[in-house]
């Protein structure tokens, strides 16, 4: 009841002040070359969002991006002059009353807290809003447009409902809610994004809705590393990680050498060491959708391979990211007796995740999709830097990894061991399946994301 009377409250006061706002927005009419871009989850870690900010830009929009600041966004969105970010607050986890009643009182101060930000804002052209999450976003987004003149934008990255039926269930109360919640104020946009061609489809079919396939396309900045830099990663990360350190010093004090690279001292050349062991990285947010036991199970298949005398390299594993189920798998990790593997798992600075991919030799990719829908972006940003991946197979996986061209799909646990046996066999082997791939994906040369974004989004928002 106190809950209750607080929100009441709070509506009360805050409406007319809201209505009093958007009467003067209207008045002021649209601005055509202002953007507004919403994300209900933490900027930093919505690399599409950011990416949408700086592309509209770089075309000659002021951006304002909404969203938390809970993690450091690219330096290049820091640092443009047409781009403002504006920290959305979120409400401390209620530890009191059922569990509804604390989903419904922290969607009630999201849906104030957000349009109250909103109308505080210039008024836009397009409002850009991520979905998931959109409860209550999408709504609030909508109301807002509507009073101030603009356009929403939907860019569905996946389904909001089929997340929460990971953690609740398919027939939850709450998940159900959410996909009436998601169906019916979906239809409220002027225009909509999606990730895949499957999902276009499922959207028009089930949904009633009518999207533009906007893929995922690896940023200018995801390239392979050249080795000096290469080398000065892994000085970096080995202050912090023991599996970046040399195993051995080397015999001139002033050469210096990590895990995997040393540079002279006296020609400051870096070579990597004879061998080296192989780096694998696998990036994740850590939540029900990717099932790391999968991992931890292969990668004590391979342990086993070498220990019964299998020609194979010792490995580095690195799994970055953050997210709910981190704890609980770096328990599970430091159970393991690993003799020949080390894995680790850094949160890495922005600028040191793309320098990472450019010089692993494998990327592993443990996103299975909670719809189905929805390609692993990892995976973009891994193909950029030329690296080669195995992927947990689902259900449109095939619009972007290849099968035995530019990487190999796995099943289970087993899949993946065999498949890391048959590509670290004789490492580093310059005629092996790893640089085979290598070589097919730099010969494929990605549409980088500037360039698909002219092609695609900035054609349907140029009558501004």
């Amino acid at each position: 009841m106190a809950a209750s009377y607080v929100v009441l409250l709070a509506m009360s006061v805050t409406l007319p002040l809201l209505l009093l706002l958007a009467w003067k927005r209207w008045r002021w009419g649209r601005a055509a070359r202002h953007v507004i871009v919403v994300v209900l989850g933490d900027v930093g870690r919505s690399p599409r969002m950011q990416y949408h900010a700086l592309s509209l830009a770089k075309n000659g929009f002021s951006v304002t991006l909404l969203g938390f600041c809970d993690s450091k966004p690219r330096e290049e969105l820091l640092q443009s002059d047409r781009i403002q970010i504006v920290s959305l607050t979120e409400l401390p986890r209620l530890t009191v009353g059922p569990h509804l009643l604390q989903y419904g009182v922290k969607v009630v101060f999201q849906a104030v807290h957000l349009l109250w930000k909103l109308m505080c804002r210039d008024p836009a052209a397009y409002i850009f809003l991520q979905n998931p999450p959109g409860l209550p976003a999408i709504a609030v987004c909508w109301f807002a447009a509507s009073l101030c003149g603009s356009k929403l934008v939907i860019d569905w990255h996946n389904y909001g409902y089929s997340i929460m039926g990971l953690v609740h269930g398919p027939s939850h109360r709450l998940v159900l809610l959410a996909k009436w919640y998601e169906k019916i104020c979906g239809r409220l946009s002027h225009l909509n994004l999606c990730v895949t061609s499957a999902m276009r489809e499922d959207l028009a079919e089930n949904w009633g809705i009518r999207a533009v396939t906007v893929y995922d396309k690896p940023a200018s900045f995801f390239k392979e590393t050249p080795l000096d830099l290469q080398h000065q990663l892994f000085m970096k990360l080995g202050r912090t990680y023991s599996a970046f350190r040399a195993c051995s010093e080397p015999s001139d004090p002033d050469t210096e050498r990590s895990a995997f690279t040393e540079r002279d001292a006296r020609s400051t050349v870096v070579t990597r060491l004879h061998g080296r062991p192989a780096l694998l990285v696998s990036s994740t947010s850590w939540t029900e959708d990717e099932d790391f036991s999968i991992l931890l199970a292969a990668l004590e298949k391979f342990e086993q391979l070498i220990n019964d005398g299998e020609s194979l390299p010792s490995l580095v594993c690195v799994i970055t990211g953050k997210g709910p189920l981190k704890e609980y798998y770096s328990r599970l990790i430091c159970q393991k007796r690993f003799q020949h593997i080390q894995v680790c798992t850094p949160w890495l600075e922005a600028q040191d995740y793309p320098l990472l991919l450019g010089s692993a030799d494998l990327g592993v990719c443990l996103h299975r999709s909670s719809s189905g829908l929805d390609l692993p972006m990892k995976v973009v940003d891994m193909f950029g830097c030329c690296l080669p991946v195995c992927a947990v197979n689902f259900r449109c996986l095939h619009e972007l990894v290849k099968h035995e061209e530019n990487g190999l799909v796995f099943e289970d646990a087993q899949g993946l061991a065999a498949q890391l046996q048959l590509l670290f066999s004789k490492f580093p082997d310059p005629a092996g399946q790893l640089s085979r791939f290598r070589k097919n994906l730099r010969e494929s040369e990605p549409l980088r994301w500037d360039e698909s974004w002219k092609q695609t989004v900035l054609p349907l928002i140029a009558d501004t």
